[in-house]
C-alpha cells in the first residue's frame, strides 16, 4: 500500500492528545478506504520552511513527503519504528527555540507526522516509514533538557522496535490490515544477523484469511433485523394458525401449555449452549454448520453443513406446498380452478412461488430483510386480530361452530386432556415441535449480521421469550372460547337445554349441553365410514380464522407465516452451503462456493438451492420426508449442545465465552434430550439421520481435510492423553503388556523410508515409535534449522501416514547426541525401550571417529537396557546419495543412521499402497522421475518411491536401489518365510518382533520359521521342546528347524574368505614391541589383534558357520530374524565386531540382527 506523509504542526502542551488522537485515527482507517478519500490540507509556507529545517533539508524545491534522513551509524535497533506503526513524532526542538536558550518563554511546538494512504491525497508518493531518531540525537535532546516530563509516555511504543497490544496483532489475517507485530529475531537476533523480514500471512484460499472485496460493503443487520425478526417468523409460522388448536384440543390447557413450555426448554437450552460457543471469538459465514465445525471439527461440522443446507432447501418446498396447498383451498372454495387437477394446481402455484422467493433473494439482502419486516407486520396483525375476535359476542352460527367467548364452564371442561385416535402426550408433542426448530434463523446469516457473538444471544432468546408467551396465551385462549367438536349445523340448537330461563336439565353434563346445543356427528371426510365433528378445536383447524374479527387477515397470516418461513430457508440453504463449500471439506463442490464480487453473496449456491427446492415442490406428497427433515434440525441442536459440552469439558484455555448463563452439564442433557425426541417424532427418520451423519463424519475423516480450526475435539484429546499418561505412570511393568516401543534411528525420516516403514509395520497400532536424527550445529542460525528440519520430518511422516513421533538433538558428536535421544525419548511409561539403526554399509572406508561412534551407540543402547536390531538390506538403506542437493544445513548422520536435512519427498503412503497404488505426488522439493527402468522393481510399479534424483545419477541409477527402498512399503510375495534364527534366550524380543510381522496385512502370505542349535543325537528332542514353548507362547509357525551341525568347523573356503576380508583390518602386532603395540592400539583402536583373534577364535568360527547355513537355509526367505552377537566391553575390537556382522548379513535378503536386553517380553501365563 502506498503511503506518505501528513504533517501537521501543534503544540507540545497538546502533543499528547494528538498523539492519541493519531492513534485513535490510525486505529479506524478502513481496510478499503473509498476513492473520494479526503485530500490532505496544505500547509503555510512558513511551516514548510520549518519542517526542511527540522529535516535537515536545505533546498527550497524538497517537499515534506520524504522521511527524515536517520543515519544508520549509531542507531539502535530497539529505537526502530517498525513498518506497521501508522504515525510518528518528532520532537526535536524548533532551530529558533534552541537559539534562543532558556530564556525564550514562546511555547514550544512539535511536528506530528503520520502516514496516509496515497490515495487519500492529491500530491504524494510511496514512502518507506521513518526510522526512530538515533541515540546521539535522543542523548543531546536529554542532555539540553529540550523535552517535557511527558516525553516517555507519549512517545510509549513508537521508538522502540517493540509493538503495543493491538487487536490486529490477534486477527487470523493480521497481513490484511498491514500489521503484524515483530517476530522473536527481529527482537532478539543482532542485527546483523537478520534476514529480510517476511510477514507470515495465512494462505489466499483459507476462509479465515478471505480479504475484503473492493467496491461496496455488504450490508450487515443488528439483532433485531437480523436475528429477533427471523427467529419470530419461523418460531411461529403455520404451526400457530393450523396446528396449535389441534393441540389444545388433544392435550387440554394444562399440557398445552406443558408441552409450548418443554420445547421451550429445549430451544433455551439449545441457545444458551449456542450463545457460550458464539461469544467465544468472532462469529464468520454459515450459521450452525460454523458453529459446530468449529468446535467439534470437519467432520461432524461438515456432516451437519451438508444435511443443514438440504434440510433447509428442502424446507422451503416444505412451506411454499403449504402455502400453494392453502391458495389452491381458497380458489377451490371459491368455485374457480386452474387445471381442473388439485395436485397439479399446488404444483403449479408452488413453483411460480419459489421462483417468486429466488426473485426476492436475487435482489440482495436488504430487500430480503425488508419483505421480512412486512410478513412480520402481517403476522403481528393477524395474532392481534384474533385476539380482538375472542372478546366479539358470538352469534348462533358461531356458536353452532363451537364458538362462546369466554365461558368458565369451557374452561373447566378444556383445561385436561382428551386424547383421541390413539394419539398421546409425545405424539401431540412431536406434532407441535417443529415450530421451534426456527432458533436457528438468526445464526443461518451469520456472515451478514454486525456483530453475531451479541446479535445471535440476543436476539434468539428474546424471541423465544415472545414467541412462548404468545403460544402460551393463544393457546389459553383458543381453550377458554372454543368447544372441541362441534356440528356448525345451527339446527342442532335444543331451547330446552339453554341455562337462560334457569331450568336444569338432567344428565346435562357437557358445556355444548348446558349452551342448549346438542351437536350431531357427520361423516368423517377423509374416512366415511367413521362419524366425526366437522368443527371445533380437534376437527377444524381453520379455528382462528372463525373466532377472529376478520377472517382474511387470518388467512393472510398463514400466507405471511408460510413465506417467511419458506424466504428464511432459502436464505439459510445457500449461505451455509457457502460456507461449506469454501472451507473446502467435500470435493467436487467449491464451485458453488464462490460469492458475488463486493457483496460475496452465494448466487451459485442460491441457483442450486432453487432446483432442490423446485424438484421437491414438483413432487407435490411431501408428508414422508417432513420428519427427516425434521430430525435434521434436531440433529443439529443436539450437536450445538455437545459442542458446548464437550468445550468445556476439554478444560482449553482458549474456551473463554463472554456469554456465562450456560453449564455444561445442562447442554449434555439438552443434547440428550434432542436425541430423544428424534425418536419420539418418528424412530426409523432418527435412524436414518444418524445413518447419514455417521456416514458424511466417516467420509470426512477418511480424507482428512487440510483444516486446524482448534476444536475442542482436539483440545479433549489432548486432556485424554494427558490424563491417560498419567494414569499409566501409576501402573507396574507387566510382561504380558510388554510392547517394543521403538527408537528409530533414520535421521531426516526421508533419506531412510525403508527402516521407516519397517518400524511402522510392527509398531502401527500396537506400539510406540519415535523416529531421531542428530543436528550437527552450523553456524549461527543451527537451531532455526533445526526447528525447521523438524517440521520438515513431520511433515513427512504425516503424509506417509507412518505413526510415529519424531525428536531430534542439536549435538556435535553423534555418539552423545544418541545417547542424549536414547535417555530421553517419551514421558513416563510412554519410553522407547528398543532401537532400530541401520547396518553400516561403509564401516571398512570410513574414519575411525565414525566407527568407534557406531560401536559406542550399540554400547551405550545395553546399557541403558535397550533391546538392539540392526536391519541391512543389499543396497542399503540411506538414499539421500540419490537426491538433490539442497540449501538446507546437514546433519551429522552419516551413512551410520542418516544423511543430510533436506526437504521431505512426497511418497505414496502406506494406506494407499495397499489400495494399489496412487498416484505419486511431488511439490517444490520433490518431483517424480519415472524414466527410470523398471526391469527390476517390485511388481506393482504404482508403489515405486521415485525421488528427484541428482542430474549426473537420474540416468544411471541403480533401479535395485529404488526397489530396495520400497522393500517395505507394499505386501510381501506370498510363499515366501521370515525365518528366525533363535540361538540364544535374549528374553524373547527375537521371537516376539517377528510374529508381530507376521500378523500384519502385508506379510500375511509369509509363514514363520524357526531355526535353533541343538545336538545331532537329539534333533527330534528339541525340536519338540521348541514347538511345545512356542505353542506356550501362542506364537504361530509354520516349521521349527533344529541345526544338528550347528558346532561343526566352518569350511576351509569360508575361512579364507573371511580372513582376506579382515586382512586390511588386522594390526599383525605379534612382531612389534610392548611400546609399538601401545602405541598402534592408542592410534587405531578399531583393528584386531593377534592375540584378541586367537582368543576369540571361537566365537569368529561360529559366526562363518553361521553364514554357511543362512546361505543354506535362508538365502530366498523374505526376512531373516537372527540373534545379534555379543561383543563384550575391552575384549572384542571394532573391526572385529563389524567383520562378524558383515560375515553374517553380506549377500543376504533382508536381515534383521537383533538382541533383547535379557528381560522377559513373553510368558506362558494367562
Amino acid at each position: 500500500m502506498s503511503s506518505r506523509f501528513k504533517v501537521q504542526k501543534v503544540s507540545e502542551s497538546d502533543g499528547n492528545e494528538a498523539l492519541h488522537a493519531a492513534d485513535d485515527k490510525d486505529d479506524k482507517v478502513p481496510l478499503n478506504p473509498p476513492d473520494s478519500g479526503s485530500s490532505t490540507p496544505d500547509t503555510s509556507n512558513s511551516d514548510e520552511r520549518e519542517i526542511r529545517s527540522l529535516l535537515g533539508k536545505s533546498q527550497e524545491g524538497e517537499t515534506t513527503e520524504t522521511p527524515p534522513p536517520y543515519s544508520d551509524k549509531s542507531e539502535d535497533p530497539d529505537k526502530e519504528l517498525p513498518a506497521s506503526s501508522a504515525s510518528c513524532n518528532l520532537d526535536e526542538p524548533e532551530p529558533q527555540a534552541q537559539a534562543a536558550g532558556d530564556a525564550s518563554k514562546e511555547p514550544k511546538s512539535r511536528f506530528h507526522v503520520e502516514f496516509v494512504d496515497a490515495k487519500d491525497g492529491n500530491e504524494g508518493s510511496a514512502q518507506s516509514p521513518p526510522t526512530s531518531p538515533t541515540h546521539d540525537s535522543v542523548n543531546n535532546s536529554m542532555t539540553n533538557n529540550t523535552h517535557s516530563k511527558t516525553y516517555y509516555m507519549r512517545t510509549f511504543g513508537h521508538n522502540t522496535q517493540e509493538a503495543i497490544p493491538m487487536v490486529a496483532y490477534y486477527r487470523n489475517s493480521s497481513s490484511v490490515a498491514g500489521k503484524s507485530r515483530p517476530t522473536l529475531d527481529q527482537l532478539h537476533e543482532a542485527k546483523d544477523d537478520l534476514e529480510s523480514p517476511t510477514h507470515e500471512s495465512r494462505p489466499a484460499s483459507d476462509p479465515e484469511a478471505t480479504l475484503i472485496s473492493s467496491g461496496p460493503a455488504p450490508l450487515k443487520f443488528g439483532w433485531i433485523k437480523g436475528v429477533l425478526v427471523r427467529c419470530l417468523l419461523n418460531i411461529w409460522g403455520v404451526m400457530l394458525f393450523l396446528r396449535l388448536s389441534w393441540v389444545v384440543g388433544q392435550a387440554g390447557i394444562g399440557l398445552s401449555i406443558c408441552i409450548v413450555l418443554l420445547s421451550a426448554v429445549v430451544t433455551v437450552i439449545t441457545t444458551l449452549s449456542m450463545s457460550a460457543i458464539c461469544t467465544n471469538g468472532q462469529v464468520r459465514g454459515g450459521g450452525a454448520y460454523y458453529l459446530i465445525s468449529r468446535s467439534l471439527g470437519p467432520e461432524f461440522g461438515g456432516a451437519i453443513g451438508l444435511i443443514f443446507s438440504l434440510a433447509n432447501a428442502v424446507g422451503v418446498a416444505l412451506y411454499v406446498v403449504g402455502f400453494a396447498e392453502t391458495v389452491v383451498y381458497i380458489i377451490y372454495e371459491n368455485g374457480a380452478q386452474i387445471t381442473g387437477d388439485k395436485t397439479n394446481d399446488i404444483r403449479i402455484i408452488g413453483a411460480a412461488t419459489v421462483l417468486l422467493l429466488l426473485g426476492i433473494t436475487q435482489l440482495g439482502m436488504a430487500w430480503e430483510a425488508k419483505t421480512q419486516l412486512v410478513l412480520l407486520f402481517i403476522l403481528i396483525v393477524a395474532i392481534i386480530n384474533f385476539i380482538v375476535g375472542t372478546f366479539i359476542p358470538a352469534d348462533v352460527q358461531d356458536n353452532a361452530n363451537g364458538f362462546f367467548n369466554y365461558q368458565g364452564t369451557i374452561i373447566a371442561e378444556n383445561i385436561g386432556p382428551d386424547f383421541h385416535d390413539g394419539n398421546g402426550f409425545f405424539s401431540v408433542f412431536s406434532i407441535f415441535f417443529p415450530a421451534a426448530t426456527g432458533i436457528l434463523a438468526g445464526s443461518n446469516i451469520s456472515g451478514d449480521l454486525k456483530d453475531a457473538s451479541k446479535a445471535i444471544p440476543k436476539g434468539t432468546l428474546l424471541a423465544i421469550l415472545i414467541s412462548t408467551i404468545v403460544y402460551c396465551v393463544i393457546a389459553v385462549m383458543l381453550g377458554s372460547v372454543e368447544l372441541r367438536g362441534a356440528s356448525g349445523n345451527v339446527t342442532d340448537f335444543v331451547a330446552g337445554y339453554i341455562g337462560v330461563n334457569g331450568s336444569e336439565v338432567a344428565n346435562c353434563t357437557s358445556a355444548a349441553c348446558q349452551f342448549g346445543w346438542d351437536y350431531q356427528m357427520v361423516p368423517c371426510k377423509e374416512n366415511p365410514s367413521e362419524m366425526c365433528y366437522s368443527d371445533g378445536l380437534l376437527y377444524d383447524t381453520q379455528v382462528m380464522g372463525k373466532i377472529s374479527g376478520f377472517g382474511p387477515i387470518i388467512t393472510a397470516g398463514i400466507f405471511a407465516a408460510t413465506l417467511s418461513s419458506a424466504l428464511a430457508s432459502l436464505v439459510s440453504a445457500p449461505k451455509i452451503f457457502q460456507a461449506v463449500c469454501k472451507d473446502k471439506i467435500f470435493p467436487g463442490i467449491g464451485f458453488f462456493g464462490k460469492g458475488a464480487p463486493g457483496s460475496d453473496e452465494p448466487r451459485r449456491a442460491y441457483l442450486l438451492a432453487f432446483v432442490i427446492s423446485l424438484g421437491f415442490t414438483l413432487i407435490g406428497e411431501l408428508n414422508n420426508i417432513a420428519d427427516i427433515i425434521s430430525n435434521f434440525f434436531l440433529a443439529s441442536y443436539a450437536l450445538i449442545n455437545y459442542s458446548c459440552f464437550a468445550a468445556s469439558l476439554s478444560r482449553s484455555p482458549g474456551w473463554r465465552p463472554s456469554f456465562k448463563y450456560y453449564n455444561m452439564w445442562l447442554s449434555l442433557v439438552g443434547a440428550a434430550i434432542c436425541v430423544t425426541i428424534m425418536f419420539v417424532i418418528n424412530w426409523y427418520a432418527a435412524l436414518i439421520t444418524i445413518v447419514i451423519i455417521l456416514a458424511l463424519y466417516k467420509f470426512v475423516d477418511y480424507k482428512k481435510p487440510d483444516v486446524n480450526w482448534g476444536s475442542s475435539t482436539q483440545a479433549y484429546l489432548y486432556v485424554q492423553a494427558l490424563n491417560s499418561a498419567l494414569k499409566l505412570q501409576s501402573v507396574e511393568d507387566h510382561v504380558k503388556n510388554f510392547r517394543p516401543q521403538t527408537l528409530v534411528l533414520s535421521g531426516p525420516p526421508s533419506h531412510r523410508p525403508a527402516i521407516v516403514h519397517f518400524a511402522s509395520q510392527f509398531t502401527k497400532n500396537a506400539a510406540l515409535m519415535c523416529c531421531a536424527n542428530v543436528v550437527e550445529p552450523k553456524g549461527k542460525n543451527s537451531y532455526k534449522a533445526f526447528i525447521k528440519e523438524r517440521v520438515q520430518a513431520e511433515r513427512w511422516l504425516k503424509q506417509q501416514k507412518v505413526k510415529s513421533f519424531y525428536d531430534s538433538v542439536v549435538c556435535h558428536d553423534l555418539k552423545q547426541g544418541i545417547a542424549s535421544l536414547m535417555q530421553s525419548v517419551g514421558i513416563g511409561k510412554l519410553r522407547t525401550n528398543t532401537v532400530l539403526m541401520g547396518f553400516k554399509r561403509d564401516w571398512r572406508e570410513d574414519t575411525t571417529e565414525n566407527l568407534m561412534g557406531y560401536i559406542a551407540i550399540i554400547h551405550d543402547a545395553f546399557d541403558l537396557n535397550y533391546g538392539v536390531c540392526i536391519l541391512r538390506l543389499k543396497e542399503g538403506l540411506d538414499v539421500s546419495p540419490y537426491l538433490q542437493d539442497t540449501q538446507e544445513p546437514r546433519a551429522s548422520f552419516q551413512t551410520t543412521v542418516a544423511e543430510g536435512v533436506s526437504p521431505d519427498s512426497e511418497l505414496p503412503s502406506e494406506a494407499q499402497t495397499e489400495q494399489g497404488g496412487p498416484e505419486v505426488q511431488a511439490d517444490s522439493s520433490a518431483t517424480i522421475n519415472t524414466s527410470q527402468s523398471t526391469d527390476a522393481l517390485p511388481r506393482n510399479p504404482s508403489k515405486i518411491f521415485a525421488p528427484k534424483l541428482k542430474g549426473d545419477l537420474a540416468e544411471n541409477v541403480n533401479p535395485q536401489v529404488l526397489k530396495e527402498m520400497n522393500r517395505f512399503r507394499g505386501k510381501q510375495d506370498k510363499g515366501k518365510t521370515i525365518d528366525v534364527w533363535w540361538l540364544f534366550d535374549d528374553g524373547g524380543l527375537t521371537i516376539l518382533l517377528p510374529y508381530l510381522l507376521s500378523i500384519k496385512q502385508q506379510w500375511e502370505g509369509c509363514h514363520l520359521r524357526v531355526f535353533t542349535g541343538g545336538k545331532q543325537s537329539r534333533i527330534d528332542q528339541e525340536k519338540r521342546t521348541m514347538a511345545q514353548l512356542l505353542s506356550k507362547f501362542r506364537i504361530d509357525f509354520k516349521d521349527v528347524i533344529v541345526i544338528g551341525e550347528i558346532g561343526h568347523k566352518p569350511r576351509k573356503s569360508s575361512v579364507k574368505e573371511y580372513e582376506d576380508m579382515i586382512k586390511p583390518l588386522r594390526m599383525n602386532d605379534s612382531s612389534m614391541s610392548e611400546e609399538e603395540r601401545t602405541i598402534a592400539k592408542r592410534e587405531k583402536p578399531w583393528l584386531i589383534t593377534d592375540d584378541e583373534l586367537e582368543v576369540l577364535k571361537e566365537k569368529t568360527n561360529r559366526q562363518i558357520r553361521l553364514r554357511e547355513l543362512l546361505h543354506q537355509h535362508s538365502k530366498e526367505a523374505a526376512l531373516v530374524v537372527m540373534t545379534l552377537p555379543m561383543a563384550r566391553k575391552g575384549t572384542c575390537s571394532a573391526g572385529l565386531y563389524m567383520s562378524w556382522l558383515e560375515e553374517l548379513s553380506r549377500d543376504m535378503p533382508p536381515m534383521l540382527l537383533m538382541r533383547g536386553n535379557q528381560t522377559s517380553v513373553l510368558t506362558f501365563y494367562s
